[in-house]
C-alpha cells in the first residue's frame, strides 16, 4: 500500500468523523451546520474521491440516529452539492472563488427542501400541491439554512488550502 493510499484511508474516515461531530454539535442551531462547507472543501481538494468521506458520513448518521424516512434524502442532497463543486473550474481565481463558494453553499441550503421533497413526496404519497405546501411551510428553515451555508462558505478557500498542505506533507 502506497503512503498515499493510507493517507487517503486514514483522512477519510476523520473528515466523515469531523463532519459528523461538527453536525452533532450545531445540533442545537436549527439547520446550521458546517456540513455544505465540508463537502465542498472535500470535493475541491479530492475531487470524486470526496465522495468516500460524504457517504461514510451518510452512513454514521444512519447507524446514530437511525435509517428512518428522514435519511434517504441523504443519499442524494449532499451529492447534488458534491456535482456543482466538481463542476466548477479547478483553478478559479481566490477572488472569483471568495464569492462563488460561498453563493454555491448558501444556494444548497436555499434549496435543501426543494432536494429533500421528492423523496418526501414519494415516501408519503403527497401530489404536486402537498409537494409544494410542504416545501414551501420549512423555507423559512431553508433561509436560515442558507444565511449559516453562506457564511460558512466564507471558509471553503482557507480549510481548502489547509487540506491541501496537509495532504501534500503528508504523502511526500
Amino acid at each position: 500500500m502506497s503512503s498515499e493510499q493510507i493517507f487517503e484511508m486514514c483522512i477519510f474516515a476523520m473528515l466523515a468523523a469531523l463532519m459528523f461531530v461538527s453536525k452533532v454539535i450545531m445540533e442545537v442551531l436549527p439547520n446550521l451546520h458546517l456540513l455544505g462547507m465540508l463537502t465542498m472543501v472535500y470535493t475541491l481538494v479530492f475531487r470524486s474521491k470526496a465522495l468516500i468521506p460524504i457517504y461514510l458520513y451518510v452512513f454514521l448518521n444512519g447507524i446514530f440516529a437511525g435509517f428512518a424516512p428522514w435519511w434517504i434524502p441523504y443519499l442524494y442532497v449532499w451529492t447534488v452539492l458534491w456535482g456543482v463543486t466538481m463542476l466548477l473550474p479547478k483553478r478559479m481565481p481566490k477572488v472569483v472563488a471568495f464569492i462563488v463558494y460561498p453563493v454555491v453553499c448558501c444556494l444548497h441550503g436555499l434549496l435543501f427542501g426543494v432536494l429533500y421533497a421528492p423523496a418526501q413526496a414519494l415516501m408519503f404519497g403527497f401530489n404536486f400541491t402537498q409537494t409544494l405546501l410542504w416545501i414551501a411551510q420549512g423555507f423559512w428553515f431553508d433561509i436560515l439554512h442558507a444565511i449559516g451555508n453562506f457564511a460558512a462558505g466564507f471558509l471553503i478557500v482557507p480549510f481548502s488550502k489547509l487540506l491541501r498542505m496537509l495532504r501534500a506533507r503528508a504523502v511526500r
